[in-house]
């Protein structure tokens, strides 16, 4: 290094090397670091909070954005089988500063716990949010906006029918607990296998390409990020089977789309045409339950419409919260 001198430059090799050997020893004992600081950084340029809490039988983690305005509506976003609350980020971006917005982790999946033999099918976890809406330091007890995604709609479905006093409205986005068509990934549930299964760089691209349509939203998973993502999803693969049993083998597997017709409050169904996980005739089948809720069929996206049309559902969610989403047919967004 011009103008440094031998002891200057020797010193600063050293910290650098000490520095990278610091990193290298804390991503052996810690792989998911790597991970977990992208999450943060996301959060960071989002602008949301983290909080932890012991709530009901369960220690939740959830982010926190701030409104514009201290009385807006609170938008409370649950996420898929396999999924988390980051799932929700790009939707968050293009609602920030109109409402508040609360995203956990529900209970057994991200950062929030997780307990060996506790029971995570809809049931338990519409009573777990249930709980987690009525806690003061989420909702200050007043009626939420609810959205929930693929597995995270069964939930929602369930709560908004069974806790009308915690739910004003819902939006129900690729929502599970419906008999939808047969399509592939449904055959494979119902034969007993987890065709979200990752195991290995093979089954990954699977996965990515059987939940995205459109793959230019697709999330980068540069190495060794890659890496750690697969031995996560292997650590948790009988985790991930017996909540799969349960919610797309067992007794309660349709119990949402049956009990939404107890849903009176205004509600939003938002699906991706080439939807290859819930097919989008489960739309038809909410709406035969939801008659007044408004409808709406995207083109070009799959299952993550979340991700994947971040600004058609924000305006979807808009018109939800504003003009108390009017019942309609299925309106096409470009």
């Amino acid at each position: 290094m011009k103008g440094v001198s031998p002891r200057k430059a020797f010193v600063a090799n050293v910290i650098a090397g000490a520095i990278l050997i610091a990193l290298a020893i804390a991503l052996w004992r810690d792989p998911g670091l790597v991970i977990r600081a992208e999450f943060a950084k996301q959060r960071m340029l989002l602008g949301a909070r983290s909080h932890e809490s012991m709530i009901g039988d369960h220690a939740w983690a959830w982010v926190e954005i701030d409104a514009d305005k201290p009385d807006a509506p609170t938008i409370v976003m649950l996420h898929g089988y396999t999924g988390s609350k980051e799932n929700w980020y790009r939707l968050a971006r293009a609602l920030k500063g109109r409402y508040r917005i609360v995203i956990p982790d529900l209970p057994g999946w991200g950062q929030s716990e997780r307990k060996p033999d506790a029971d995570y099918g809809y049931v338990a976890q519409s009573r777990r949010v249930a709980d987690f809406l009525a806690a003061r330091e989420v909702s200050n007890g007043a009626p939420v906006v609810l959205l929930g995604h693929s597995m995270g709609g069964g939930i929602a479905a369930l709560t908004a029918a069974r806790r009308p006093d915690r739910v004003a409205r819902v939006g129900l986005l690729d929502a599970a607990g419906v008999r939808f068509a047969d399509n592939r990934f449904g055959e494979g549930v119902l034969a007993g296998r987890n065709p979200f299964a990752v195991e290995d760089e093979a089954s990954l691209k699977r996965y990515m390409d059987t939940v995205f349509h459109d793959r230019t939203a697709m999330p980068p998973i540069p190495w060794p990020v890659d890496r750690i993502y697969i031995a996560q999803r292997k650590r948790d693969a009988a985790f991930e089977q017996r909540v799969l049993d349960r919610i797309g083998r067992g007794d309660e597997r349709f119990l949402p789309g049956q009990e939404a017709a107890k849903i009176e409050q205004p509600a939003l169904l938002l699906w991706c045409r080439q939807d290859q996980v819930i097919d989008p005739s489960a739309m038809a089948l909410y709406a035969a339950r939801i008659p007044h809720a408004s409808q709406v069929l995207l083109d070009g996206c799959g299952h993550m419409s979340l991700m994947e049309r971040p600004g058609e559902t924000a305006e979807a969610v808009v018109l939800l919260i504003e003009r108390g989403a009017p019942a309609g047919p299925p309106a096409d967004a470009p």
